[in-house]
């Protein structure tokens, strides 16, 4: 996938990399096109993570698949078992 990602794109790709858990991500409507995140438990109670990715990150695939591969292993290094992921195509 070597074609800019779409705001839309990148939101599903972000949501399916933090599985089992729910991902929350928006972008704030100030013009500065960041993508904000959060990751959060199964039961919707604990926020397990955040992040704040720009535009000129999450359009890029290689960059969005770096930062997200980033997130995923802080996340298990705090003991957060997640789904085998890999980058769409």
């Amino acid at each position: 996938m070597n074609t800019p990602l779409r705001f839309n794109e990148a939101l599903i790709i972000t949501g399916r990399a933090f599985k089992p858990f729910q991902c929350v991500a928006w972008a704030l409507q100030d013009g500065t096109g960041e993508l904000s995140i959060s990751v959060i438990d199964r039961t919707n109670t604990r926020l397990l993570g955040r992040s704040k990715i720009p535009c000129s990150t999450y359009s890029d695939p290689e960059q969005l698949a770096s930062i997200l591969k980033q997130s995923r292993e802080e996340l298990s290094r705090k003991g957060y078992n997640l789904e085998p992921w890999t980058m769409p195509e």
